[in-house]
């Protein structure tokens, strides 16, 4: 009989899904039955994604940014009690779904409250460093005291350098199992024709995903070159609309979006990790536009920027002249790492 193995992944965007989708393949690859756990967008991309797994719909943190980048701070300071409860609510849906399902293992993609003591459980992370400011080092001791719950923490980076994550993911911390599991990509880089100048790559939580899908559309209404723009919304519908030279789309999926990502010159989007670890895989040059406020997301721009690798700019500060700058850069590179599933699964076959 197969082991169940539950993957529940944040929704906080699409990246946290996105990355789960290679450790799903593997699971699979390795005779394993995966159940995926979680809530809203990252759970319809899931559903879409893997039609013939069982779907199980999780408590949502129901979080939204502020639209002023510098309340974010205030603004999730004061969600803390929505957060807790949803992490309570997590924690008994947990063991329900332990128990109905007869669940083997946990691998919980930053979901604080989705493990349990009577299976091996699994926390994904590239923060074992949290950034917020002059609380950086409260963030971080709260994040690592939950991580501790867990029998291990994989993290999606290399051990050494070069990596992805700089001192989000390479920090000392004591009495947390770690383990460097390599940079996460559902793609693969393909040999194809450039059909795009520019890819523009929406994701990230409301409104901020808005503000900026707003913005672009009008910045680029001018560009004489090519434009395919996804806009990052998962939809039961796959939309399609051509507005001058631009194509737009609701979302792409799969293989289609792998194509699009392989066909295109540039692209624009945010700094969230995953999809980083994507461009990287590709070898792809990008332009980042940091969410505002995210101190993460702006660690990341800037520090790919300073080591010559993707050009990057405030929201605010963008304009179609910035693209100019990505001349002076070699665009991400890909990490020679390969991930060694059966050992890193081992933890669900010895207990």
């Amino acid at each position: 009989m197969k082991k169940k193995i539950l993957v529940a992944p944040l929704n906080w965007g699409l990246g946290h899904a996105t990355r789960c989708i290679p450790i799903v393949n593997a699971l699979l690859a390795h005779n394993f039955e995966p159940i995926i756990a979680s809530d809203g967008v990252a759970l319809e991309l899931l559903k879409k994604e893997f039609p013939e797994l069982t779907h199980i719909e999780l408590p949502g943190y129901n979080i939204k940014y502020s639209k002023k980048g510098y309340f974010l701070k205030l603004k999730l300071l004061k969600d803390s009690p929505k957060v807790i409860n949803a992490i309570k609510a997590e924690k008994k849906a947990t063991k329900q779904i332990v128990e109905t399902y007869k669940i083997d293992g946990i691998i919980s993609d930053n979901r604080l409250g989705v493990h349990c003591k009577l299976v091996p459980s699994v926390f994904m992370t590239h923060q074992l460093q949290v950034l917020s400011g002059n609380t950086t080092w409260l963030s971080t001791k709260m994040h690592q005291n939950i991580m501790k719950k867990f029998d291990e923490c994989w993290v999606p980076d290399t051990v050494g350098t070069p990596n992805l994550s700089g001192k989000l993911g390479h920090v000392n911390s004591a009495n947390i199992v770690l383990k460097y599991v390599g940079p996460l990509s559902r793609f693969k880089k393909l040999d194809c024709e450039i059909r795009y100048d520019i890819m523009v790559l929406l994701s990230g939580p409301e409104p901020q995903r808005t503000m900026l899908e707003e913005k672009l559309l009008v910045d680029f209404k001018d560009y004489e070159g090519k434009v395919l723009f996804v806009k990052g919304i998962v939809e039961k519908e796959h939309k399609t609309d051509e507005v001058n030279n631009i194509l737009i789309h609701n979302f792409l999926m799969g293989a289609e979006l792998e194509k699009a990502l392989n066909e295109s010159n540039l692209i624009v989007s945010r700094s969230g990790y995953t999809t980083i670890m994507d461009l990287a895989k590709l070898g792809k040059n990008a332009f980042f536009i940091p969410t505002p406020g995210q101190f993460e997301q702006e660690y990341l721009a800037k520090r790919l920027t300073e080591k010559g690798f993707v050009a990057s700019c405030r929201q605010n500060d963008f304009n179609l002249e910035k693209l100019n700058e990505v001349n002076n850069f070699k665009g991400l590179e890909v990490f020679d790492y390969e991930v060694n599933y059966k050992r890193l699964f081992q933890l669900f076959k010895s207990k």
